[in-house]
């Protein structure tokens, strides 16, 4: 299992843009429901922040997300809409409660 959080900030005449395509993402997943993914997003205050959680479960460590059409869309321009360069980090668990659960 791994956990991953990316973190940037998009040029803000792009935020919009950003949003949809992240909802898009959003809309995928509901249809195809990946096994081994959890993934949550978020946009911060400053409207133009977005923070990604994922936590990929495959037994292969195959991320599923990048097998999503509409992830590959958003990623496809992504540098163009970016205002800082994102920044990822890989998380180690201490302990959470119910974080990505419904």
């Amino acid at each position: 299992m791994r956990q991953v959080i990316v973190r940037y900030k998009v040029k803000p005449d792009r935020a919009q843009e950003n949003e949809r395509l992240v909802r898009a993402v959003y809309d995928e997943l509901e249809h195809s429901a990946p096994a081994g993914l959890r993934y949550a997003t978020f946009k911060l205050e400053d409207g133009i922040s977005f923070v990604h959680l994922a936590s990929i479960e495959t037994d292969d460590g195959h991320n599923p997300l990048r097998d999503v059409d509409a992830f590959k869309r958003f990623q496809a321009n992504f540098g163009e809409r970016q205002d800082e360069p994102a920044v990822t980090t890989e998380l180690r668990e201490i302990g959470s409660y119910r974080l990505f659960d419904k």
